[in-house]
């Protein structure tokens, strides 16, 4: 009986271990020939932790290239860079790609993870001649949380409140936004009528009563008349963030007078749509970036 249990425990570690190596085998991107890569690119340090961001650039010997900053999501409180993928359609309109991490909650709470994608995007427009990107056809983008990240590090604009960790000179101005079911208000998905989330109190941590602060890493406080075009897609059966956050997000763009599209799709759960309506949603999302004349 006794060593029934240690083959069982053996085999169960066997398992086990199998399991945390594929976690931690990141995906293998592809980028068309001429493209360099650079992994773990130290854009910003912060009491002993590195920000790190993968480059996926556009050959050199081409004009300055326009740049997508891709954000994962996760709550603030997991997923990681080594996760993502899907940025094809970027690629063959000669895009590069910034895949960029930030602290989560259980490292820092509110608003380390904003400071570090605005580190993120300064990093790319203080480096844009040796990275051969064009500072004025920065991209921003990102899904759920990373969403709300990305909405936040293109609205600032040139706001530095939250950019202490790398204080600039430059003018920081992207040329556009996409914001995939993200998190428009966080203390309405905190506290909200709607669905609501502990992810978004564990964030806010300490302050998460306070509605003031609440407000001042919430989006939607920042919209203005001078904001990027924004490409909004949300599904109208979202289980997480609730598509009333997309819907008084766009309103607000709407208000202002600013260039936005808002996709609604019907049935679409968190992120979980068809094969199909991924290959729409990117066709769709390149012909809004098209228009506002980030490529041709």
């Amino acid at each position: 009986m006794r060593r029934i249990y240690i083959v069982a425990l053996l085999a169960l570690m066997c398992v086990a271990a199998k399991a945390q190596d594929s976690a931690a085998v990141p995906k293998v991107i592809k980028t068309p020939a001429g493209y360099t890569s650079q992994i773990d690119v130290v854009y910003t340090k912060v009491n002993g932790w590195d920000g790190r961001m993968d480059l996926y650039l556009a050959p050199k010997d081409k004009a300055p290239s326009p740049v997508v900053i891709n954000i994962h999501g996760g709550g603030w409180n997991k997923g990681r860079k080594e996760d993502q993928s899907g940025w094809n359609a970027f690629f063959k309109k000669g895009y590069a790609v910034a895949n960029v991490e930030y602290r989560l909650s259980q490292a820092a709470p509110a608003p380390a993870a904003i400071e570090d994608v605005r580190c993120a995007l300064i990093y790319i427009v203080e480096h844009a001649k040796e990275l051969n990107v064009d500072a004025n056809k920065i991209v921003i983008m990102g899904g759920s949380a990373g969403a709300h990240l990305a909405l936040m590090g293109g609205l600032l604009e040139n706001d530095h409140k939250f950019d202490t960790n790398c204080k600039t000179t430059k003018t920081i101005k992207v040329a556009a936004i996409i914001d995939q079911y993200g998190i428009a208000d966080v203390s309405d998905w905190a506290y909200g009528p709607h669905k609501t989330s502990k992810s978004a109190i564990q964030w806010l941590g300490d302050r998460a009563k306070e509605k003031g602060f609440a407000e001042s890493v919430s989006p939607i406080t920042y919209v203005k008349k001078s904001s990027p075009p924004t490409f909004i897609v949300h599904g109208d059966a979202d289980p997480v963030v609730p598509y009333e956050q997309s819907v008084i997000l766009y309103k607000k763009y709407q208000d202002m007078g600013v260039k936005s599209q808002f996709v609604t799709v019907a049935g679409g759960q968190h992120g979980k749509f068809t094969p199909e309506k991924k290959t729409e949603l990117n066709a769709q999302i390149m012909e809004f970036l098209k228009s506002v004349g980030v490529h041709q």
